[in-house]
């Protein structure tokens, strides 16, 4: 097990797609997955029932479906010596394995604490190639299952956009920078302080010597994974502090505080990408405005070279460009096709990794480019990375325009 790898939170992996019987309910009523055998691997020999927490995955709902079970490993012919061994693997009936499909991916992890979880994600969604990019799964085609070892998931270093796939199967992402705390509890008087602030105290004290002229894709990545790390960092600290302080039976108060706690991790993480892109626009003497009115009250994140080229009518709608932030896109990206009407052709710049073929070609056919920062272009087919941008690539264009 490596600090920082996927080996921290899977041992090993086993994956296949799964197949009618197992999957549509008026087929089969025994709740067991097929062509087991090769499963030794990851489960062993022996009987054993493990608590399994059981997810399901479809960009039709916002959250996961989550539910808890039990999932029994066992050879049914153990009783007869005369016969080879025959594994079986049962799992109890759920509101996941009700929504399992004929065809869409089926993942088994086991756990550090040797507990299961059992991922369904629905075929030809986002959410199946987030969680395919997050495990290296590229063989799908093959039968049965295939099984990936602790040796290959410590070769598996976790970055921002795999943190945020484990965190969409519920798992949460437990690195720290201590060093920093203390700093920050003096900086900011022991609460959270502005989101600029905290950006630019992440730029401030990233590891290494980054600067915007540097590779932008690898600087915007290193601002977002420090800022990421030591917001966790002063978020578990401050988090701690209040539920030392108790709740009593105010389950209000407590309901209340859980929801502060996402809302604040999901407006925080857009607005500290947008931040960073702020600075490195700035930083390289690129023209730009943030938020700027357009049309009605459209508000698009970035408009360059600014808001009064765009409302000057002589200014050539060539040379204007639109850029929509979103660190994660689902269907919001439709948003931004009502912002900046005189610029037909949008771009968006997400760190999304894998949204599906469908969505992107949606995409495409409503003049919308994506831009991604380069290490995440991976996580998508080989022919959409062929129409996909990257950060320096976006900013070489907008540069051209303002030359």
């Amino acid at each position: 097990m490596k600090k920082g790898h996927l080996s921290e939170y899977f041992t090993n992996i086993a994956y296949k797609r799964l197949s009618a019987v197992e999957a549509l309910r008026h087929r089969s009523s025994q709740h067991e997955f097929n062509g087991v055998n090769s499963l030794k691997g990851l489960l062993g020999t022996a009987r054993r029932k493990f608590a399994a927490t059981f997810i399901y995955l479809s960009d039709d709902r916002p959250e996961p479906v989550t539910d808890a079970g039990f999932v029994t490993w066992y050879d049914c012919r153990e009783g007869d010596p005369t016969r080879s061994a025959e594994y079986r693997l049962y799992y109890t009936g759920t509101v996941v394995s009700e929504r399992a499909d004929e065809h869409d991916l089926l993942v088994i992890g086991r756990r550090p604490d040797d507990s299961l979880v059992v991922i369904i994600a629905r075929a030809g969604t986002t959410a199946e190639n987030q969680v395919a990019w997050l495990f290296g799964i590229n063989d799908l085609n093959v039968p049965g299952y295939a099984v990936r070892t602790e040796e290959e998931a410590d070769r598996t270093r976790l970055a921002f956009a795999s943190r945020q796939v484990l965190e969409l199967i519920g798992i949460e992402v437990e690195e720290q920078a201590p060093d920093f705390l203390g700093l920050m509890l003096k900086k900011f008087g022991g609460r959270f302080p502005a989101t600029r602030s905290f950006s630019e105290f992440a730029r401030d004290t990233v590891r290494g010597v980054l600067c915007a002229r540097d590779d932008p894709d690898a600087v915007l990545m290193a601002w977002m994974e420090q800022e990421e790390l030591l917001f966790r960092t002063l978020e578990r600290h401050l988090i701690g502090d209040r539920l030392r302080q108790g709740f009593g039976d105010d389950a209000d108060a407590f309901i209340s505080f859980s929801l502060s706690v996402q809302n604040r991790r999901k407006s925080r993480a857009g607005s500290a990408l947008e931040n960073h892109l702020e600075f490195l626009f700035t930083a390289r003497g690129i023209r730009h405005s943030r938020t700027a009115v357009t049309e009605g009250k459209a508000k698009p994140d970035f408009l360059f070279p600014g808001h009064a080229e765009y409302h000057d009518p002589v200014w050539s709608a060539v040379r204007l460009t639109m850029l929509g932030v979103k660190s994660s896109c689902k269907d919001r990206w439709r948003q931004i096709l009502a912002e900046a009407e005189r610029i037909p052709d949008k771009h968006l710049l997400t760190l999304e990794p894998g949204i599906s073929r469908n969505q992107t070609d949606e995409m495409r056919a409503k003049g919308v480019r994506l831009v991604l920062p380069r290490g995440i272009h991976e996580s998508y087919q080989p022919e959409q990375q062929a129409w996909l941008m990257d950060v320096a690539g976006f900013i070489g264009l907008v540069e051209g325009r303002q030359s």
